[in-house]
């Protein structure tokens, strides 16, 4: 059996023919390269051993990584390489998605209780989500150009639409809120709390695309 690998998100496909269309990233058949099985890393249970003495065998051949391109000159082209070898991507966009779902409760909370200071804490945490979407945005856009080599497929354009949902509605509520601080109270309150709960749904919609590409399964 053949052993065929999208070169864009790395998705391993066994057969005699590669799939029209990747299951992952969504691209055609045409961006798949047959490779060989045993280029494929195994993951091994490592068994316990016992430590033998050092034994000095001579000296030894220095190992290289082939096939690695070196790391680049210029100091802002090393920045990119670096946030994007250290998945900086993945690592910032857990403040939106970790915080958003619990402002979105507390708006909602304030809402049905008339609580105050629910909608005061929400208005906090949305205002560090808000500082947090330029990097995300920013590192997002470098991960998808170079791992992904600006593929424009279903899935990528969906996961920009959900991003670009996402930082609008987050913005509006942070304006409305920071203009109207009675906006829970007011008789357009539902259209708020509407806004909030697309940008939920658009935060997760992303969330699930970025854990697809990550996991592959």
């Amino acid at each position: 059996m053949k052993v065929w690998q999208c070169s864009v998100c790395k998705y391993i496909h066994r057969g005699d023919t590669p799939p029209e269309k990747c299951p992952i990233c969504g691209v055609d058949a045409s961006k798949f390269v047959q490779i060989d099985e045993a280029s494929i890393p195994q993951k091994i249970p490592q068994k316990k051993t016992v430590k033998e003495p050092f034994k000095e065998t001579g000296p030894k051949t220095p190992v290289t990584k082939k096939d690695q391109a070196p790391p680049p000159e210029k100091w802002f082209e090393k920045i990119i390489f670096l946030l994007v070898k250290h998945h900086a991507h993945p690592i910032s966009v857990h403040a939106p998605n970790g915080i958003l779902p619990a402002a979105v409760i507390l708006w909602l909370l304030a809402w049905f209780f008339s609580f105050e200071l629910f909608a005061k804490t929400a208005f906090i945490n949305i205002v560090f989500v808000v500082l947090a979407l330029p990097l995300v945005i920013f590192t997002g856009i470098l991960e998808w150009k170079k791992k992904y080599k600006g593929a424009m497929t279903s899935i990528f354009k969906l996961k920009i639409l959900a991003a670009t949902v996402t930082t609008i509605s987050c913005t509006i509520s942070l304006v409305w809120y920071l203009l109207d601080p009675n906006i829970l109270s007011s008789p357009k309150a539902w259209v708020f709390i509407f806004i909030n709960i697309i940008m939920l749904a658009a935060v997760g919609i992303a969330g699930h695309i970025g854990g697809k590409l990550v996991f592959k399964d």
